[in-house]
């Protein structure tokens, strides 16, 4: 945090977060940002993206001009809230206001708020896309457009909605992705619509993170929920679990209640009102497993995950990466990847082992304890 001279509210933030020194991302994007420079930014799950940019906008805004001056797009409801919280808990005493726009809430409600001239606002597209058309939210006073995970806005179903907000916007804005995730596409195709944006990408390697244990269990696929259940009455458990497919979350969550165990699940296509039932109390603690598809938990930010569960291997290393970096993230001390592989599956962990340079030892349930096989 230090070379720049931090507004005294973002200064007196960081004093209270706790945080020593800003993360690799932070560092390196923080000057192009205030500059006013485009920027592709990639950097893994947990490495503190979000306050990347936040902070440098944030310090940008002049709050003596009433109108909104960032807007922040993002995939899911869930993101959307949770970067909106991160705004405000950076912004108190700045005098700075803002905003969600997210489908499926009230739309009168959201324009009342347009109308109080926010200067940051957060919103899924299709929900900001209609408010533009509907010209309640003026594009040609933004100063910066974020595609935050803009890997996933830049999806075919959502391609057309994201460039109709950038055309929306006047040519000398700011235009800023940030990505844990990375494709050749997706970075081609920001760049058309950016001026010679500054590519910043940060490696795992230079991350500070907690320590993270891998392990696997073997066992047939049908005994695998025998291992998961294990799991999750072992001590004090957090675990977030991932399977392929959205019909096995259901038939898994309901055999594991029927074994007494109390657990949540995310899939895509549950209404709103259950997901943030349901992710209110995992984070609470009332839960000690969530289920979910790679798809539900996009985005997802679950402070103090103790364990990553692979119920089924990823598809490829990377969604072993993207998975797994959740736990032992920033801020906290540890956690535990564990995949629970076929004989079959065993080849292919110990594969993406190989290529990620990771160890990971091989684990068996004696008397109840983890012990080494």
């Amino acid at each position: 945090m230090e070379q720049i001279e931090w507004k005294s509210f973002i200064h007196d933030a960081w004093e209270k977060s706790g945080f020593e020194e800003p993360t690799a991302i932070q560092t390196k994007v923080s000057t192009p940002i205030l500059n006013g420079e485009d920027v592709i930014a990639k950097s893994p799950t947990g490495s503190g993206k979000t306050l990347a940019y936040l902070l440098p906008l944030l310090q940008k805004i002049d709050t003596e001009k009433k109108h909104v001056q960032v807007v922040i797009l993002a995939s899911s409801h869930e993101l959307v809230m949770q970067i909106h919280q991160e705004v405000q808990k950076w912004t108190q005493g700045s005098g700075i206001s803002s905003a969600t726009l997210i489908g499926g809430a009230n739309m009168k409600r959201q324009i009342e708020k347009l109308k109080k001239k926010p200067n940051v606002v957060i919103g899924t597209p299709g929900r900001v896309s209609e408010l533009i058309n509907q010209k309640k939210l003026k594009m040609h006073e933004v100063q910066t457009l974020v595609l935050d995970e803009g890997d996933q806005l830049l999806v075919p179903e959502h391609r057309k909605t994201i460039h109709g907000i950038v055309k929306s916007t006047l040519n000398d804005r700011q235009l800023l992705l940030f990505s844990a995730t990375l494709s050749e596409n997706t970075e081609q195709e920001a760049k058309e619509f950016m001026k010679e944006p500054e590519v910043i990408k940060v490696s795992e390697e230079e991350i500070n993170k907690p320590e993270v244990e891998h392990i696997y269990f073997v066992s047939e696929a049908r005994d695998k929920i025998d291992i998961v259940r294990k799991i999750a009455r072992h001590g004090e458990v957090k675990a977030l679990a991932f399977l392929k497919e959205i019909s096995h979350l259901q038939a898994m969550a309901e055999k594991l209640e029927y074994k007494g165990l109390s657990v949540g699940v995310l899939n895509s296509d549950s209404n709103k009102q259950d997901r943030a039932n349901t992710l209110k109390d995992f984070r609470s603690g009332k839960l000690p497993l969530l289920l979910s598809t790679d798809v539900a938990a996009r985005g997802l930010d679950i402070r103090d995950l103790t364990h990553i569960i692979h119920v089924d291997l990823p598809e490829d290393v990377n969604q072993y990466i993207h998975r797994s970096g959740r736990t032992g993230r920033l801020g906290s001390t540890s956690g535990t990847v564990i995949s629970v592989v076929t004989p079959k599956e065993e080849k292919t962990l110990k594969k993406f082992s190989r290529d990620l340079g990771i160890p990971v030892s091989k684990k068996v349930f004696y008397k109840g304890e983890i012990k080494d096989a």
